[in-house]
């Protein structure tokens, strides 16, 4: 721990001195699409958040979401095979995350969305929202909001594609048209990745194939009404090994086993309609929202659930000017949900739901968000959530004060509540979780506006935190714990244009996150860092990007001998990625993985990807 500390305290000193702010740095023409129950502005908004654009993507040779999740604070990945991979933030179980793409949630009724090969393809940006976002989203939002916005295109026809091979092989292409009024897009991509022996063993590669495939158009009908729609459908089967619940140590938890495998489908599609009136001061937004998710695994029974949500907002520039440039904003939303499984009856539940939001954009420097939602529910009891949050720029400086505080709902899963597999009854009698959360931040400029630092401090609790049971014997059942789960820490993030050719970013994350008990909550590290750097060579027509990433302080209970909780080793992981541009057309890309082939176990018993090497190019006509 000590070691680990220095190390910390090493890196940020050397970065406060050189460099500063990274995925939380803002132009003023920056939107946030997710933050509310409309888009605003980031300077404006004050809540904390990052933003991963397609270009910083491109530029580090990033393949996966998961990857690009990674390097941001407040954020913790940690993954159980290729095919289960799972997000928290600020400490919070991955339930806790809602999980959306172009605004619809990719999990139907389930809480917890597994990323496992969801690829960034054509993904034109990722924000994440940190801190409860239950009065915009509802259930599941419950220590933030994911979501991952598709690429469009631009004005024109637009042709590209991608392909690489090495440790995997991927390929995408992407087609648009659209004029000033709208246009319509369409993005293919398959990877098939033979990925690695999850059981450690050395035995066979537990391989994944994705293949994904999204169309989506919105057209200006008239100058006052606009309308649009998305449709996504992805597959992925992946290969996993055998549990040995009888094993005494993590060398025989995992058993390689070549014959197991698992599949899944998700279907996701939004239609919907705005409408503008009084010059602009009056918005009008109808959206039908549909999703529906397969999936099974040798041994298991196959599931599925769906998810169905119908939303209604309006938007009204209380001081006259239009909606996109009002300084007094109100928001209402009233929104009916609702999801199923076809599999079984028990897996059926609906509400009402109703929210408003004022936003205030001050003279003085000063903006304000305020928010209120009830939830109506017919299965569990109703909920009402608040927020509440505020911007400042310091007059006469460009330091940004920022600060919020909220509160979460998350209503039980399906699996907890009816569970019958895997060694797991379910408990129908579970109450929903709630969450308690503020946080305080600074953002400020450093070596004269080259770059941008921001430190935020979070505090969350978590209330009737929902846990396994054991029954004894291997059994399991879920129930709420009594007390509260306490989740602090501080989160850094920067960047800084050293020279013209040379950027450099970093966040780390410290965490404290504690079960009622006392104990430690598990596979939530205390402390994540990131460094990385971009540097362009060959005349301006080509770059080398280098990215560090340190864990430690994680632990994890071992699901073998006498089932204990105790700390995984620490690991320093490095990747490199590099690109040349050809001509105006054709770009040469390359990038290794996990360059000094680091065991990065983030589970016990379970495996971790080696070194890879990946050569491929981009293309644009």
């Amino acid at each position: 721990m000590l070691k680990t500390s220095l190390l910390s305290s090493a890196a940020l000193v050397a970065f406060g001195t050189t460099m500063a702010v990274a995925q939380e740095t803002f132009e003023l023409d920056e939107i946030i699409v997710s933050g509310g129950l409309s888009p605003i502005a980031a300077q404006e908004y004050g809540r904390s958040v990052s933003v991963v654009t397609a270009q910083e993507i491109q530029d580090r040779g990033i393949s996966s979401v998961v990857d690009a999740l990674r390097a941001l604070p407040g954020v913790s990945v940690s993954s159980a095979g290729s095919g289960f991979v799972q997000v928290r933030m600020r400490g919070g179980e991955a339930r806790h995350t809602l999980v959306l793409l172009d605004g619809v949630q990719l999990a139907g009724g389930e809480g917890e969305y597994t990323f496992s090969g969801l690829q960034t393809t054509n993904i034109e940006r990722i924000e994440v929202l940190r801190g409860p976002q239950s009065v915009a989203y509802g259930s599941n939002a419950t220590t933030g909001v994911i979501n991952i916005i598709t690429r469009k295109g631009q004005v024109g026809k637009t042709y590209d594609g991608t392909f690489e091979v090495g440790g995997a092989t991927a390929g995408s292409v992407f087609l648009s048209r659209r004029n000033e009024r709208g246009g319509i897009s369409l993005s293919m991509s398959r990877r098939s990745d033979p990925s690695y022996d999850q059981s450690g063993d050395g035995g066979e590669r537990d391989k994944l194939d994705r293949l994904t495939a999204v169309l989506s158009g919105d057209y200006l009908v008239t100058d006052a009404v606009k309308l649009g729609f998305v449709l996504r459908r992805s597959k992925e089967y992946f290969d996993f090994d055998a549990t040995n619940f009888g094993a005494t140590d993590a060398d025989s938890y995992i058993v390689d086993d070549a014959t197991l495998m698992g599949h899944s489908k998700e279907v996701i599609g939004t239609v919907f309609a705005e409408y503008t009136m009084l010059e602009g001061r009056l918005v009008h937004r109808l959206a039908l929202e549909r999703t529906e998710n397969k999936a099974r695994r040798d041994g298991a029974p196959q599931t599925q659930t769906d998810a169905n949500a119908v939303k209604y907002r309006l938007s009204y520039g209380l001081d006259g000017n239009t909606v996109a440039q009002a300084d007094h904003l109100l928001n209402l939303l009233l929104e009916s949900h609702s999801d199923s499984s076809p599999m079984t009856p028990l897996y059926e539940r609906s509400s009402k739901s109703v929210a408003i939001e004022y936003r205030a954009r001050l003279a003085s420097g000063l903006d304000f968000q305020a928010g209120v939602r009830h939830d109506n529910n017919d299965q569990f009891e109703d909920a009402t959530t608040w927020n509440v949050a505020m911007s400042y720029m310091v007059p006469n400086t460009e330091i940004r004060l920022h600060s919020s505080m909220g509160t979460g709902v998350l209503n039980p899963s399906y699996f907890s509540l009816y569970a019958n597999a895997f060694g797991y009854t379910g408990n129908p009698d579970l109450n929903p979780e709630h969450n308690k959360s503020f946080d305080i931040g600074a953002e400020f400029p450093v070596l004269g506006g080259r770059g941008t630092v921001d430190v935020t401090y979070f505090d969350e609790t978590l209330t009737d935190e929902i846990s396994p049971v054991s029954l004894g014997g291997g059994a399991f059942t879920y129930g709420n714990q009594t007390g509260d789960s306490t989740r602090k820490g501080v989160e850094i993030a920067g960047n800084l244009q050293a020279t013209d050719a040379v950027a450099l970013r970093m966040s780390y994350t410290y965490l404290d996150a504690k079960n009622p008990d006392g104990s430690v909550e598990i596979r939530r590290p205390r402390h994540e860092l990131s460094l990385g750097a971009t540097v362009k060579t060959f005349g301006g027509r080509g770059q080398v990007a280098v990215d560090l990433r340190h864990v430690s302080g994680n632990y994890d209970t071992q699901f073998f001998g006498s089932y204990s909780t105790v700390e995984l080793p620490a690991y320093t992981t490095v990747d490199v990625a590099a690109e040349y541009e050809v001509n105006d057309r054709y770009t040469v890309t390359a990038r290794v993985t996990n360059l000094f082939k680091v065991d990065a176990v983030d589970v016990w018993g379970y495996g971790s990807p080696g070194r890879a090497a990946y050569v491929g190019f981009r293309a644009n006509f």
